[in-house]
């Protein structure tokens, strides 16, 4: 079963987001606290857990957060689904929005190890249910794209 393994927020954009106890996501906004939140299409960005286990190989210290994401999952491909799929997370519902993105410049973890998992498996995704959600909810696929 798929599942939110943390949950994380940073006040400032272009810092590590710190991990959290919980996240309040707000209908056309995203999540309340977060310097990434506001009227558009990446309120919220998601990533893999196991794509940062691939990380940890290189840099064992990685903590949750270390890639400015917002929440990290387990169980779920998180980069194989559409755009237009409606994930469940805790008590909230998130649109994907866009996947990857483009790095303007280089972060730290690429800097270090030469590459980095954010641009190619991280997800960005808007808020359409508002809800809670910790470290331990599960995640429900509701809806893939329609074609």
């Amino acid at each position: 079963m798929a599942q939110v393994v943390s949950v994380n927020i940073s006040e400032k954009k272009g810092t590590v987001k710190r991990e959290v106890p919980e996240i309040r996501l707000k209908l056309r906004h995203g999540i309340l606290g977060d310097a990434h939140a506001g009227d558009w299409h990446r309120q919220i960005s998601l990533l893999a857990e196991e794509s940062v286990d691939k990380m940890r190989a290189l840099l064992p210290g990685l903590r949750p957060g270390a890639f400015a994401e917002n929440i990290n999952t387990r169980g779920l491909e998180l980069k194989s689904l559409p755009v237009g799929a409606r994930l469940r997370l805790g008590e909230a519902e998130v649109e994907i929005t866009q996947i990857g993105k483009q790095c303007h410049s280089d972060c730290e973890i690429k800097k270090l190890t030469g590459q980095c998992v954010m641009p190619a498996e991280g997800v960005f995704a808007v808020v359409v249910k508002e809800g809670t959600v910790r470290g331990g909810d599960p995640i429900q696929v509701l809806k893939e794209a329609e074609a």
